[in-house]
């Protein structure tokens, strides 16, 4: 399988959620070999997209000439796309949604009803494609967090989809929680193995990935006390 990584993070491989991905993907691999290519958004030229909508029009032809071009083809070209990125302000960093923007290439201006809502018709066939979101955020708690986050990735990705979000996430950089820390990756990786062997991830399986690792409170003070 080819697999394109999309790393959000200002922090490149330092982002506290890559520590998620790169067990999830140790699993995948594990498994069976893949391809895998991680992009660090940050280092990339991406111009903001303006609304113009000529690649709607002219066969998918941007009117910015930057990494954009050869980012859309390796995406076309990939078996599984993975968006790995910290929650900011409840939702994907800056750069990130610069680069999410810029895929507007791959749909036309024709609309299609699939469902209860209206789509634009693609003018690539990505049908193939599967999407994991891997989310990580610096609160104690999943609710009231992630909600709107997840909500944009379920209508940009509505098929084919598994998220993955991950409260109290900087843990994972601090070598002094490893006790609860290696025993959650663990837990990853295991996900990446049953993802690989079957297409999707057992329910109760991510949602104990998606939990807490230490009480809330205990987090919330620990943050504090280092403030």
């Amino acid at each position: 399988m080819k697999i394109l990584v999309i790393n959000g993070s200002p922090k490149r491989d330092k982002s506290d959620t890559m520590h998620i991905t790169r067990a999830f993907l140790d699993g995948m691999n594990e498994a069976k070999p893949n391809e895998v290519h991680i992009i660090d958004i940050i280092d990339k030229h991406i111009e903001y997209c303006q609304g113009c909508f000529a690649c709607m029009h002219n066969g998918g032809n941007c009117i910015h000439d930057d990494d954009m071009r050869a980012i859309l083809e390796e995406i076309l070209e990939s078996d599984l796309l993975i968006w790995s990125y910290p929650l900011y302000c409840y939702g994907m960093p800056a750069p990130l949604k610069a680069m999410l923007d810029r895929t507007l290439p791959l749909s036309s201006m024709a609309m299609q009803k699939v469902g209860d809502r209206y789509e634009h018709v693609g003018q690539a066939d990505f049908s193939h494609l599967r999407y994991i979101m891997i989310c990580g955020c610096g609160f104690p708690n999943s609710k009231h967090n992630f909600e709107p986050a997840v909500g944009q990735f379920k209508n940009c990705f509505p098929n084919n989809l598994t998220i993955i979000t991950v409260p109290e996430s900087p843990m994972f950089n601090a070598p002094e929680a490893a006790e609860v820390t290696v025993p959650r990756l663990e837990l990853v990786r295991k996900a990446g193995r049953q993802y690989a062997e079957t297409g999707y991830i057992e329910n109760e399986l991510l949602t104990e990935i998606c939990s807490t690792m230490i009480p809330d409170d205990v987090y919330a003070k620990i943050v504090n006390e280092g403030v």
